[in-house]
């Protein structure tokens, strides 16, 4: 079958766990045989008569399109007509531009697409005119949209991923504008053709507080892939890695790497480890996400200790970003993950962290016991005391950590690319053969 699948978070500036999401589910919906197009709604036109423009267009970092006069008219014009259907362009694929730097975030495809701000024109047809934005894609199957989008596409089967209901759960930690999202929620629960999520936290989620039925809501949980170089670098590498890019010595370190937000509990964390009395230091890695002007601050503060303080200064390190293949040695050579999430859909650091051998400590509630299962130290993420007890034992016990790394590396086979493709194979079999009867 031929399965779309939009590329709104995977254009974005910065990675996100959805744009993750949306690479591994491209690779496995491609290699479980099917053909794959993504859909962008980049801001520069691909409508070129020359071929080798429009690819160059697509792919040059630059984007953006100039401002019309009447900007304001043509903004309400175009969000009107996108209910009756955006227009879509085939981005031409000679592969005359270079994009092998580019491999680690782009999608797996055989077909791309463009409609010029698709989903910010989208936004503004539901917005203004409570209607959902449309496209027409011939010959697409399954259009699969990894985020609750205001957009749905013609003559084929329309899923959505809900990876969590965040904003609902815990609405001072999001910006979302909470009426609007519920609104979107609840309209593309009563019409898309099935919902998925990746948990059956968020799945539970979905039945009790969005009405869904539950028949039309389907876990699959994710996966997690690395490239094959990746796990390709003995020990040795790592190690020489670590040690010449950042002075950081094989497993004597502690790691937390995700967005700099609120739900991600890092004031607690901090708190905890600070108080611990532990030696071994903390790394930081992730870039400011939303609301986090508390987090920022206290990590501010931590730079700006005084020399008589430079011992406890030292044992926070933050690294603002890190090219993915340098991450995941990051995440090889630490002495464990800390992932005290105050909520999550599904976790990924703690499945990447397990996948690639590193013990875990992380939180006791929402989905992150789901991935765990007993593979990670389990805390209460609201309490720091016990939070400090268990860092102390993760770097005081080293046989217990040892049992920790060795049960995540079985935890993470059940999340394996073969187990979602089976999972994503029934689904798809199942919503195709829902729509045929119901078309008939």
């Amino acid at each position: 079958m031929k399965v779309m699948i939009d590329g709104f978070n995977l254009g974005l500036d910065k990675g996100t766990g959805v744009a993750t999401y949306g690479r591994n589910l491209s690779r496995t919906v491609k290699a479980m045989g099917n053909e794959v197009g993504v859909l962008y709604g980049r801001g520069k036109p691909v409508k070129f008569k020359d071929p080798l423009l429009n690819e160059i267009a697509f792919f040059d970092a630059a984007g953006g399109t100039k401002r019309r006069l009447f900007e304001p008219t043509r903004l309400v014009l175009d969000a009107a007509l996108g209910a009756f259907g955006f227009s879509v362009d085939a981005v031409p694929t000679t592969n005359t531009v270079l994009i092998d730097s580019m491999k680690s975030v782009l999608p797996a495809y055989d077909e791309l697409w463009n409609s010029t701000h698709l989903y910010d024109h989208c936004n503004r047809t539901f917005n203004l005119f409570n209607r959902l934005g449309a496209v027409s894609l011939p010959g697409v199957d399954i259009a699969h949209w990894t985020y609750p989008l205001p957009i749905y596409a013609k003559r084929a089967a329309n899923i959505y991923t809900f990876h969590d209901l965040v904003p609902l759960r815990l609405p001072h930690t999001t910006l979302d504008n909470k009426r609007k999202y519920l609104k979107l929620c609840k309209r593309l629960v009563d019409t898309a053709d099935h919902i998925v999520t990746v948990s059956e936290t968020s799945r539970s989620d979905i039945i009790n507080l969005l009405d869904a039925d539950p028949e039309k809501v389907t876990n699959t949980y994710q996966s997690v892939s690395f490239p094959a170089h990746a796990f390709a670098k003995t020990e040795v590498q790592v190690k020489e890695e670590l040690a010449g890019t950042f002075n950081l010595q094989y497993k004597k370190y502690f790691l937390f790497f995700g967005a700099i937000e609120p739900k991600k509990n890092i004031n607690r964390m901090l708190e905890a480890y600070l108080g611990s009395g532990i030696d071994t230091p903390l790394v930081i890695v992730g870039a400011p996400g939303w609301k986090n002007d508390e987090e920022l601050r206290l990590l501010t503060a931590l730079n700006g200790l005084p020399k008589s303080a430079q011992k406890k200064k030292d044992r926070v390190i933050r690294l603002e970003y890190l090219p993915f293949s340098l991450l995941v040695s990051v995440i090889r050579g630490a002495k464990a993950t800390f992932f005290p999430s105050l909520y999550e859909g599904f976790g990924l650091p703690v499945l990447e962290s397990m996948a690639l051998g590193t013990a875990v400590l992380t939180s006791n509630t929402s989905s992150l016991p789901e991935v765990a299962g007993d593979a990670a130290c389990l805390i209460d993420p609201y309490d720091t005391q016990a939070m400090a007890e268990a860092m102390r034992a993760l770097d005081s016990n080293d046989a217990w950590r040892l049992s920790l790394e060795a049960k995540g590396r079985e935890q993470a086979k059940l999340f394996s690319e073969e187990a979602y493709a089976k999972r994503l194979q029934a689904l798809y079999q199942n919503v195709i053969e829902t729509k045929r009867k119901s078309t008939r």
